[in-house]
């Protein structure tokens, strides 16, 4: 493991019958249960039996596995990466993600990263939600950052690819809304699918569309109502495409021109990072699938909610009481 991560697990049994999954471990065993952990930039989240681990997942590479019922199951590992800082809504956008991936059918494994410290008020909700998760730390240094949710995303990939997770990454922001739906239709992608993302204007006076325009499932153009960016290659949002996990880690597979590593760059021009990226994943639109079918579903939206005042309560516990305003009559 780099010396710059730090990452917890969360281990977490699944629901009901209908799925099991097992694991491989590619690089080391994992710690007995009862014994120390001995890496210093490792802790074990939420406690596990041995039997929740025959049932669940932990380790360093996941694969579904099927189990014996009359309705075999097989479901493709969904790693959803989502950055996540400080501010006051915070805890708001991580427990309402939350509940939307705990309504999301297994294996999923939340990763969400950090930078610089893995915060107490963050691990807690992780903790709390019922879904498994790895929580990562980013220790880029904070002065040589353009923008920081990609070096987040970076710490992100580079996990995935060092323990060579085989599922379908999602860049799920916390501050989006996400439709069920969408994380399903994830699973049906084989290398790279593209959806339409709405965005609310910061002065919630329009809503814009961004995304393909698809004949089925193929992508034969773009949509876009932000002029600005009309140069880039392709058109879409952070949260509106999601590729398999094997295109970091297995370069032959996909016949990728070179070795090195996908990542992010904060050194291209604003709002062009995302088709920046998107150009090391796929050749072309003829390796992208259109999702939903037609793709007229919007299954994702960007509202602006942030407060302007940054200031809010510690861990939003309030040690004093409040002035009183209103006298009791």
């Amino acid at each position: 493991m780099s010396k710059h991560q730090a990452f917890s697990f969360g281990l977490i049994p699944p629901v009901g019958k209908l799925q099991a999954y097992g694991f491989v471990s590619s690089k080391r065993e994992m710690p007995s249960l009862n014994s120390e952990i001995t890496d210093d930039n490792v802790t074990l989240g939420p406690q596990a039996t041995k039997q929740e681990l025959i049932n669940g997942t932990a380790g360093d590479v996941y694969t579904p596995t099927l189990i014996q019922d009359s309705n075999l199951v097989s479901r493709k590992l969904l790693i959803i990466v989502t950055p996540t800082y400080a501010r006051p809504f915070q805890a708001y956008y991580l427990n309402r993600l939350a509940h939307t991936l705990k309504q999301v059918p297994p294996p999923l494994l939340w990763i969400v990263v950090e930078m610089m410290s893995q915060s107490a008020e963050t691990a807690d909700i992780l903790m709390r939600t019922g879904v498994m998760y790895r929580h990562l730390m980013c220790n880029k240094n904070l002065t040589d950052i353009k923008d920081r949710g990609v070096h987040l995303r970076n710490t992100a990939l580079s996990h995935i690819e060092t323990h060579r997770l085989d599922g379908t990454v999602y860049f799920a922001d916390d501050d989006n809304i996400y439709s069920v739906d969408l994380f399903e239709q994830i699973r049906l992608i084989r290398r790279f699918g593209t959806w339409t993302v709405a965005k609310l204007m910061e002065s919630k006076s329009k809503t814009l569309l961004e995304g393909p325009v698809c004949n089925g499932s193929q992508v034969i153009g773009w949509h876009t109502n932000e002029m600005t960016k009309r140069f880039r290659r392709f058109h879409t949002e952070m949260s509106g495409f999601a590729f398999n996990s094997t295109i970091l880690w297995d370069p032959k597979r996909w016949h990728r021109p070179t070795l090195e590593p996908i990542r992010q760059l904060d050194t291209v021009k604003e709002g062009f990072q995302v088709s920046t990226f998107i150009e090391r994943l796929v050749e072309d639109e003829s390796q992208m699938e259109g999702l939903p079918e037609g793709c007229s579903t919007i299954m994702v939206w960007h509202l602006h909610l942030e407060s302007s005042h940054s200031f809010y309560p510690r861990e939003w516990l309030m040690k004093n009481n409040l002035d009183v305003i209103a006298q009791l009559a």
